[in-house]
């Protein structure tokens, strides 16, 4: 069956989770600058369209107030005008004066010139005044009773009329003020004019926002993308090999980045080497000599008791300096990225092989609890080792009376395969210390080990990306339980 590596399927099968797909882009870089120029634009376009209302009203304001005093100044010329005239301007002429400017002088829209004779009110253009500035309005009895020149502005609540901006100016004839003129514009079209301005404004940022986004998007992917390469080139370096490395573009801040990454690589493979290159010497090296000593004793002639005890004593310490060497070397492996050889495995079946295999290391109630269905992916020599280390260390600390049983299952996501006996239990004050490497004589029980065992378990469920767990009482028992995320 095809090797698999354990790290590069679980990355598939996360990435192709779509909560993880979801949850990734939102956390990316690519996305805080997105969400970023997001506000950056929404308060740009909160602040612009109250500050073009302003500006725009400001010179509509300025607009109306220069066609006011443009009638005004109409108004004066004709007075100066008509008072070098033989007839001049008096008070008996001053209603035929007042009729002709109304007659020669058209308005522009909303706006309306009235004319007051000795304190009522005399005519106006266009005839058709707006209900607030009608003959009993409140405006009108102000402008009868007024005798001075004035430039204001009269709010209504009336949005067919909207605020009034008016300039007066008296009339004065023989030395003495006989009307008043008034030119007067409603804002109610300019306001609505405004308005509809203000939603096309609105309509046109929004499209700019909407573009302006997804141009954000996609330019924010293009400069991010050497930093994608990266984690794409430290994702596959991180499950085949070192040797990858992340192409250099350019002399920007990205190329610097990846110039220092494969700077970091290069360390990082030649420490690699080095370090297979040790322990490939450490493993010849302390093989070698063992093996030939191994291959002496089975030579040397004994024939005395004292001396075969001697020889099976030597036979024994070099069968432990020979395991020994080989969980080191084990554990100095666990964490390189060929440790794994994964494949899909059957679990029923793989409980019943571990469970037969645990019967024949040593005489006890054994019993297989749950075998389990369902498939995994996982290397089964290394799961079967870790298995065996936990076995044979609940042979250690139980008696044949004790039971020990065995089991694994898939629930909630997890693969678990566990080991429990009835021995003599582990305190809680040494429960975490056991998976130390070299660590023996927890709770003053006896041990023949070397204290690898445990940390050889914890070892091969970390490659799977899994752990151990441990539940025990003193006098009660242990159980073992590795946990991989399937």
């Amino acid at each position: 069956m095809k090797s698999l590596t354990i790290k590069s399927l679980t990355t598939k099968r996360v990435k192709a989770n779509p909560f993880f797909q979801v949850r990734r882009i939102f956390w990316e870089t690519r996305t805080y600058i997105f969400l970023w120029y997001l506000v950056v634009m929404a308060v740009f376009i909160g602040l612009s369209v109250p500050i073009f209302s302003i500006l725009i009203w400001r010179q509509v304001n300025t607009r109306v107030e220069e066609e006011l005093v443009e009638e005004l100044k109409a108004f004066d010329t004709l007075i100066d005008e008509q008072k070098i005239t033989e007839e001049g301007l008096t008070q008996e002429n001053l209603p035929k004066f007042f009729k002709h400017f109304l007659s020669v002088r058209i308005p522009e829209d909303d706006t309306f010139l009235i004319t007051i004779l000795d304190g009522k009110f005399f005519r106006s253009s266009p005839r058709a005044l707006p209900e607030t500035v009608w003959q009993n309005s409140e405006l009108m009895g102000y402008f009868l009773q007024l005798n001075k020149s004035e430039r204001n502005r009269y709010k209504t609540s009336d949005p067919n009329i909207g605020d009034i901006m008016y300039l007066t100016r008296p009339v004065i004839a023989e030395g003495q003020i006989r009307g008043l003129f008034v030119v007067l514009h409603t804002t109610a079209g300019e306001r609505q004019e405004i308005i509809e301005s203000e939603i096309i404004v609105i309509k046109v940022l929004f499209i700019v926002l909407f573009w302006a986004l997804i141009l954000a998007w996609i330019a924010s992917g293009k400069i991010l993308a050497p930093l994608r390469s990266l984690s794409t080139t430290a994702l596959a370096i991180s499950e085949s090999d070192l040797s990858q490395r992340i192409p250099i573009k350019g002399t920007g801040e990205m190329a610097e980045v990846a110039m220092t990454f494969n700077k970091m690589m290069d360390r990082l493979e030649a420490a690699f080497t080095s370090q297979q290159a040790l322990i490939n010497d450490a493993s010849h090296e302390l093989r070698t000599p063992i093996t030939i000593i191994d291959c002496h004793l089975e030579q040397l002639t004994t024939d005395s008791q004292e001396q075969k005890k001697i020889v099976k004593l030597l036979k024994d310490e070099l069968n432990r300096m020979n395991r020994l060497v080989n969980d080191l070397l084990l554990l100095a492996k666990a964490e390189r990225p060929d440790f794994l050889n994964c494949e899909i495995v059957e679990i029923g079946s793989l409980t019943e092989e571990l469970y037969t295999k645990a019967t024949t290391l040593a005489k006890r109630n054994w019993c297989l609890e749950v075998k389990g269905t369902g498939r995994i992916i996982a290397d089964p020599q290394r799961l079967t080792q870790a298995f065996l280390n936990l076995a044979h260390n609940a042979t250690k600390y139980t008696s044949e009376d004790d039971v020990i049983t065995v089991g694994a299952t898939i629930s909630k996501g997890k693969f678990s395969l566990w080991v429990r006996d009835t021995g003599e239990g582990i305190d809680t004050a040494h429960q975490k210390k056991i998976f130390e490497r070299f660590e023996r004589d927890v709770n003053g029980r006896r041990s023949e080990g070397l204290g690898l065992g445990l940390a050889i378990v914890k070892a091969i469920a970390s490659a799977h990306q899994g752990w151990v767990e441990l539940e025990s009482q003193v006098g009660i028992g242990a159980t073992f339980t590795i946990v991989i995320p399937v």
